[in-house]
C-alpha cells in the first residue's frame, strides 16, 4: 500500500488521450497482470496472471473459481481472464466511475485511476476515496 499523497500529486499526463490506458499492466508488487481495453464508451480489464499468485488450487493445475460471488450462477467461472474492472470513464484528467470486483470478498467497490508520470495509480474504496487502498501499475505492452 502506498501513501495517500500518490493520488494527490499533479499528473504530468493530465491531458492525455483517454485511450492511453489501453494495454497490458503489471502491478507494482509484480503479483498481478491485467489488460485494459475499451468497451463502448468505457474501459474494462481482465486478469491475465497473478491475483497475488493465487490463481490455482493446491494441485497447481486447477484454476480457482469466483466462489464468493453473490450470484450463484457466477461461482464456477475461473478468476483467470475474468473482468474485475468495469465502467471506467475518463473525466477531467482521471479515470472515474469505475466498479472494481474484489473476488476475495465477493464484493464490488468503487475505484478511480490516474496517471502519475508513467505509472497508473488506482485507488479502490468504499464511500470516500481518501480512505481507500492504492495499487500502482506499470505498462508492459
Amino acid at each position: 500500500m502506498s501513501h495517500t499523497s500518490d493520488m494527490a500529486q499533479p499528473s504530468i499526463l493530465a491531458k492525455i488521450n483517454p485511450d492511453e490506458v489501453i494495454g497490458t499492466w503489471v502491478s507494482e508488487g509484480q503479483d498481478s497482470k491485467m489488460e485494459i481495453y475499451k468497451s463502448g464508451n468505457t474501459y474494462c480489464d481482465r486478469l491475465l496472471a497473478g491475483w497475488g499468485n493465487k490463481l490455482y488450487e493446491k494441485d497447481g493445475k486447477t484454476l480457482k473459481k469466483d466462489t464468493k460471488n453473490p450470484d450463484n450462477k457466477l461461482r464456477n467461472r475461473p478468476l483467470l481472464n475474468m473482468e474485475f474492472i468495469t465502467d471506467l470513464r475518463y473525466e477531467g484528467g482521471e479515470y472515474t466511475g469505475c466498479n472494481l470486483y474484489v473476488a476475495q470478498l465477493g464484493r464490488t467497490v468503487s475505484c478511480k485511476m490516474k496517471f502519475n508520470q508513467r505509472t497508473l495509480v488506482m485507488r479502490a474504496y468504499v464511500g470516500f476515496p481518501l480512505l481507500g487502498m492504492i495499487k500502482k501499475w506499470t505498462r508492459v505492452i
